[in-house]
């Protein structure tokens, strides 16, 4: 073998700063090093993509690559659209390439993908180096040492973690990067197929993601937001490693907030500025090493003569929760991210629940639809139009920004599931994989479990209020507000409840609390969509059924269906019956009769604010719970006051 001929792909590591694996690329002492990412259709295509990540990820990717030209004017990022799985083993003859190196991955795709490129590599005679970098831990060394189990809770990131051994220190940049070889392509693009496009609702025109393989003007550029179809972003957020080590600079320099930051103390109602650190999507992206994150805050926390926070708050805590999603992840694979098939996440008879092929064991990215009033809660929460003015506010942040704060995402998490609408956590996530510019699978679906209360954490009956929890943190609405304009002049003593506000009140604030929310109307703002006490005390008693029953996603009964004789036909979610076709009333045409109570939710709501400290680790920590299937007892009441359906 000749002098090295060295294809360094970059993937979740869009970053020069501490990159270990980029470091044993170098380390080569390449004659030819290109600097390359492929555009892999199964992210164009298959995963939710939103507006504002992809402009991020666009960010990310012209900052790297003039990182890359400033320190060779010959080189640059060279983008490449074709599938890696295809695309690799011709480029390794075009280029004769001898060595291929990228960082880590443990997302389940990823795994799969990168399998069959370094089969291709091995037959190709292309030496093929991976070195982990994504997280603190290899999230695989992690789980080894963890007893070969998934990680489900801090404690055992805590003590699985220093057995790898002690979190590296950061390597700088390269100052310098190797000419790149020749760049001809002398082989025909092979263009992915397109259908299904989990993201053709948001694209404005014709997509061109694959219009050659080193793009329209044959410069291997990076795309832009109108070759692939989409509108210009509507969020201020910007990504790239220029902007993430700025914003890092600026942390460190708050000494007292670096040292004593806690999460749970954090108000989710800021803005401008936020009052969290933002750097998770520059994360995300690997703009941002985490490593050095953790070693720049931990050195803060080492020299600061007050008293520190510690893990699991602190911000050293943060990454020790990212790691534990991680390492879930890395040892349930697919099933991780769904409900059925997943050895670890509680079955809870949601509303909505996801289809399944049950051939390949996953899930298809369509949902079923058992109740035309779940469907119609869905939607209203989706697009910020509950009559909730916090929640509204919040999920509207969400889709023009692409972030909102970690208390704000447990509130709506907690409305949907298990306090308020008793719908399937995977439609959330799959809400927040299309909006949220930091999101990461391993953490959105870990974080979804955990906030439903099927996995990782298990105090079901600690729900947030829409009314009293955001009044602890903006008794003005300020926040709501911002982010629902029709309450802008609305008194501050409705703003958490404006169905209370009399007409008089509304008419001078320009508003009427009117409808059903079914789209947005100038001067006019929804009624709440439900009796939130009411539906409360509802999803509780449904959580203490299912918890009871104790059924876990990879239970024969919950793969069969007959999970159904477990439950009362008069509970919540799709029960009733002995068979799935009995439940999908929607799908089988079976009659049904929706009774909604015009109740607005008058009483103080009362509801309980979740622990945010990390302390209390009950839930599936080791999978406790008796899992014997037992009988609901008869005459307990009906779940969901609000809906009646008729039985045969």
């Amino acid at each position: 073998m000749g002098n090295p001929r060295v294809i360094y792909w970059f993937r979740t590591d869009l970053r020069l700063h501490d990159s270990p694996a980029l470091e044993a690329a170098l380390d080569l002492n390449p004659e030819a090093f290109w600097p390359i990412w492929t555009w892999d259709p199964h992210y164009v295509y298959r995963a939710r993509v939103g507006t504002n990540r992809w402009q991020f990820l666009l960010d990310c990717q012209n900052d790297l690559s003039k990182s890359i030209t400033k320190r060779n004017k010959k080189s640059k990022l060279f983008l490449m659209r074709e599938a890696p799985q295809t695309l690799f083993p011709k480029l390794f003859k075009a280029w004769k390439i001898t060595h291929l190196v990228f960082e880590k991955d443990t997302d389940s795709y990823a795994r799969d993908r990168d399998a069959i490129v370094k089969k291709a590599a091995e037959e190709a005679g292309v030496e093929v180096i991976i070195k982990s970098g994504r997280t603190l831990w290899d999230s695989d060394a992690l789980v080894k040492k963890n007893h070969e189990k998934p990680t489900m809770s801090i404690s055992q990131v805590q003590s699985a973690g220093p057995k790898i051994g002690r979190i590296p220190r950061p390597i700088p940049a390269p100052e310098s990067i190797p000419d790149p070889g020749e760049t001809k392509l002398d082989f025909e693009q092979q263009r992915p197929e397109s259908d299904p496009d989990f993201n053709s609702d948001s694209r404005s025109h014709g997509d061109k993601s694959y219009e050659g393989i080193s793009g329209p003007n044959g410069d291997f550029a990076v795309p832009t937001m109108e070759e692939l179809g989409l509108p210009a972003a509507t969020s201020s957020h910007r990504g790239g490693e220029s902007i993430a080590l700025k914003m890092l600079d600026k942390i460190i320099a708050d000494k007292k907030y670096t040292a004593t930051f806690e999460k749970p103390n954090t108000a989710p109602t800021a803005f401008e500025p936020q009052s969290t650190t933002l750097l998770s999507p520059y994360l995300h992206f690997g703009s941002l090493s985490v490593r050095e994150l953790y070693w720049r805050v931990q050195d803060v926390v080492d020299n600061y003569s007050g008293k520190a926070s510690q893990p699991p708050v602190s911000l050293t805590g943060q990454l020790l929760f990212r790691d534990m999603y991680f390492g879930a992840q890395a040892a349930l694979g697919y099933s991780f991210c769904q409900t059925l098939y997943n050895s670890h996440c509680r079955f809870i008879p949601w509303h909505l629940p996801s289809k399944v092929d049950h051939t390949t064991r996953l899930v298809t990215g369509e949902y079923h639809i058992d109740s035309a009033q779940a469907e119609e809660w869905f939607q209203r929460w989706k697009y910020g139009l509950t009559g909730f003015p916090w929640i509204d506010a919040l999920m509207r942040q969400l889709h023009r920004e692409g972030w909102i704060h970690h208390l704000g995402r447990h509130a709506v998490a907690c409305f949907l599931t298990r306090g308020g609408c008793y719908i399937s956590w995977e439609r959330g996530a799959e809400v927040f994989e299309e909006w949220l510019i930091d999101h990461e699978t391993a953490c959105n679906a870990g974080n979804w479990q955990w906030l439903s209360c099927t996995a990782f954490f298990a105090q079901f009956y600690r729900c947030y209020s829409p009314v009293a929890f955001p009044k602890k943190w903006d008794k003005e609405g300020k926040f709501v507000k911002r982010y629902v304009p029709e309450l802008k002049d609305l008194d501050a003593k409705y703003i958490y409840e404006p169905w209370k506000a009399p007409i008089a009140d509304q008419k001078k604030a320009g508003v009427r609390i009117q409808g059903e929310g079914k789209e947005e109307q100038e001067g006019i703002y929804p009624k709440p969509m439900f009796d939130f006490n009411e539906r409360r005390d509802a999803c509780i008693a449904g959580m203490k059924e299912a918890y009871k029953v104790g059924l876990y996603g990879d239970d024969p009964k919950v793969i069969d269906g007959t999970w159904r004789k477990l439950f009362d036909d008069a509970a919540e979610g799709p029960t009733e019956g002995n068979t799935f076709g009995d439940a999908m009333e929607e799908e089988v045409g079976e009659e049904k009769k929706v009774q909604a109570d015009d109740k607005n939710g008058e009483e103080n709501n009362g509801a309980l604010e979740e622990d945010e400290s990390g302390g209390k680790e009950e839930s599936s920590e080791n999978k406790g719970g008796d899992r014997k299937g037992a009988k609901r007892k008869r005459g307990q009441r009906t779940l969901d006051s609000h809906v009646k359906r008729s039985k045969k």
